[in-house]
């Protein structure tokens, strides 16, 4: 049952996921806000929704391994899993805005959380707090460099003519979805631990964090195979920087976090911090703004190394 579990509870974060990121866009244009501004806040905070509910779900039932690894393991997998397999289909053109916002500030965010974290084993209400505000920070200089750069989001413009019927219909159904496929997971996480002998940290590093990325590793790989440049690092880069803030932050403000098992601050968050600082020497050496397909095949091969040790020094 636990393998049922799982794989329901992914199928429902999947389809909640995207009831909520169709139903959040549809409102959105009816409130009359602007395609950036969608693109920019409503999608990025609706996109990382599964991840939230299987963190505050962990939260509550005192899975605090799994909260963290879920977020850490899905950074990792954005990276490593996603980008690596992306790349390896089709090379990605890496803009320059990647390398002067968007990368620093994702560096950032990851450092802070080791330092959080390891300042007392904990991530407090006020910690929480303190990652949402640097969160609307982020958002702020992040829109007004949109705009300055007049950049263009690619949201669907077929969904400013839903009624509120319609909204209200996908809105229901997602919150359902994400509900329950939480709960499944969550569920099916801890038993399926239980009978591999594996720890819930493991569990959530791999098994859920490759199952929360798989919207946007479906997403990534369909356009890269129709030679599409609608995924880019920055996309991957805004999305580790939301489950960090966004989730966590929400998470730790309703529920503080604890670290109970050792290998998080061990070994797991630096994997996460070493596959987000490898990116910019990517970026340079030796093909400049170029994810070319052998360095998707160097990140990719890490990523399969981390799965491994995983289980192999469980």
């Amino acid at each position: 049952m636990s393998i049922f579990y799982v794989l329901m509870g992914l199928l429902l974060l999947v389809v909640g996921g995207e009831f909520l990121v169709r139903s959040s866009v549809g409102l959105s244009f009816k409130l009359r806000l602007s395609k950036m501004v969608i693109g920019l806040t409503v999608v990025s905070f609706a996109t990382s929704a599964p991840e939230l509910l299987v963190s505050l779900q962990a939260a509550y039932d005192g899975l605090s391994d799994i909260a963290l690894g879920n977020v850490i393991g899905s950074n990792i997998a954005n990276i490593g899993l996603v980008l690596g397999l992306t790349a390896i289909i089709s090379t990605l053109t890496i803009d320059k805005d990647f390398y002067g916002f968007n990368w620093p500030v994702m560096m950032l965010f990851s450092v802070a959380l080791y330092v959080l974290l390891s300042n007392d084993g904990r991530l407090t209400q006020t910690e929480g707090i303190a990652l949402v505000v640097s969160l609307v920070v982020y958002l702020f200089f992040l829109i007004r460099r949109a705009r300055k750069n007049r950049a263009a989001e690619a949201v669907d413009d077929h969904l400013a003519q839903t009624s509120y019927f319609k909204i209200i219909i996908w809105l229901l159904i997602g919150a359902v979805a994400l509900y329950f496929g939480s709960e499944w997971l969550v569920r099916g996480a801890k038993e399926l631990a239980m009978q591999v002998g594996v720890s819930d940290a493991v569990i959530s590093l791999t098994v859920i964090a490759i199952g929360t990325s798989v919207p946007e590793l479906a997403a990534s790989i369909i356009a890269a195979l129709r030679k599409e440049k609608a995924i880019s690092i920055g996309n991957l880069v805004g999305s580790n920087i939301f489950n960090i803030a966004s989730v966590l932050g929400l998470t730790a403000i309703i529920k503080p976090i604890n670290v109970d098992a050792a290998s998080i601050l061990s070994r797991d968050i630096f994997w996460m911090i070493g596959f987000a600082a490898i990116l910019l020497p990517l970026a340079f050496i030796p093909k400049r703004f170029e994810l070319s397909r052998y360095k998707g095949l160097i990140i990719f091969t890490a990523y399969c190394a981390f799965i491994a040790i995983c289980f192999v020094k469980t």
